[in-house]
């Protein structure tokens, strides 16, 4: 089942990152206030474009909100965004809200408000929602014969919980091996004795649909 994603204001912003998520093979619905931009975003193919003022109760339930797996509300006030994602969270009972954010320093009360993620630049919504396929961003696939081999670069962030383990401790799937592993400058050949470290890169080389496993165990995403 795709996951549905429902994107609230963002005018350009909106147009890219719902072409890229449509890509990706995720369900898209956009909320906007200005028709013309509605105009735009219906060119889109398979986006769902819902023409209203996204702090509404009512035009979030004619975009079907109770069905979103995420809510990104992504207009140019921080307060509306607020009031989308509290609507989606405690109305429409969706999992996971995103809060787009102009003034950084508004952040820790946005968490406290119950958002989910609150985020300054549009790069970073972007990680937020693919952290649910974080392999999308970070794997190319490569076909060789009638299968496919994975190569994915893994970066190994300090909060992993690989960091400080050697590698034969780590419960990566049979299928999966570290073809090297990049710690600054350097580029080595792990063995099964070789300790991870925060701030490696680990080069993965895997069979079709493994990598999320490893990646999981990894980085703990």
């Amino acid at each position: 089942m795709k996951t549905k994603v429902l994107l609230v204001g963002g005018r350009s912003k909106a147009k890219s990152l719902s072409t890229s998520l449509i890509n990706k093979g995720y369900q898209v619905t956009v909320i906007n206030d200005t028709l013309e931009d509605c105009v735009k975003l219906s060119e889109i193919d398979r986006l769902t474009v819902i023409h209203g003022d996204g702090t509404r109760p009512f035009v979030l339930e004619d975009a079907s909100a109770q069905d979103a797996d995420i809510a990104i509300a992504m207009t140019a006030k921080d307060e509306d965004n607020l009031v989308i994602c509290e609507l989606c969270k405690k109305k429409f009972q969706v999992k996971k809200t995103v809060a787009l954010l102009t003034d950084p320093k508004k952040t820790d009360f946005f968490y406290k408000m119950g958002i989910d993620s609150v985020v300054c630049a549009i790069t970073a919504i972007t990680g937020i929602i693919e952290q649910q396929a974080f392999v999308d961003r970070i794997t190319t696939l490569i076909p060789i014969g009638e299968g496919r081999v994975n190569i994915a670069e893994v970066p190994i962030p300090g909060t992993s919980p690989a960091v400080g383990k050697k590698l034969w401790e780590i419960n990566l799937p049979k299928e999966v091996i570290v073809g090297c592993i990049l710690r600054g400058d350097t580029t080595m050949v792990p063995r099964g004795d070789t300790r991870i470290l925060a701030g490696d890169m680990l080069v993965l080389i895997s069979s079709d649909k493994q990598e999320m496993a490893a990646i999981q165990e990894l980085t703990g995403r």
